[in-house]
């Protein structure tokens, strides 16, 4: 997404039809689209303001739920996204995978993926392969 002119052009333009001029030839004078002299004058007029307005950046629904959802990551930090779905859904918060994974990932949290400990040293080290002793295990970590 482009740019937003600056505060001072917007101004400028506002004040030129302030004084007199049309909108449309203000905007030619100041080479900026009619369009955009028109909802600037028309913004001015409302409100008293030409700023821009604020762009991008929603919040998401899971932000009002980060305490419980880092105590969470913090009391069981192995679980997988699918399992911390389940927890959260027992909790009557509706989300995603997709939407935890954002939410860890904005907030610094990511998955350690360990290599299976082999229950010996003489052990394969692969899940299909593993002896009954051996395990995987995933577990949350906070990045630096």
């Amino acid at each position: 997404m482009p740019k937003p002119y600056s505060q001072d052009l917007r101004e400028r333009v506002v004040g030129a039809v302030a004084a007199g001029k049309s909108r449309h030839a203000a905007a030619a004078q100041f080479k900026v689209s009619a369009s955009s002299a028109i909802r600037w004058v028309q913004r001015w007029q409302a409100s008293g303001a030409v700023a821009a307005k604020p762009t991008g950046g929603s919040t998401s629904p899971l932000e009002k739920h980060e305490s419980e959802l880092l105590a969470v990551a913090s009391e069981q930090p192995d679980l997988t996204l699918d399992e911390f779905c389940a927890v959260l859904g027992e909790r009557k918060i509706a989300t995603s995978r997709v939407s935890v994974c954002r939410f860890f990932s904005r907030h610094k949290l990511s998955f350690k993926k360990k290599f299976c400990t082999p229950a010996n040293k003489s052990a394969p080290r692969w899940p299909k392969r593993a002896s009954a002793g051996g395990r995987t295990s995933q577990a949350l970590i906070r990045l630096a």
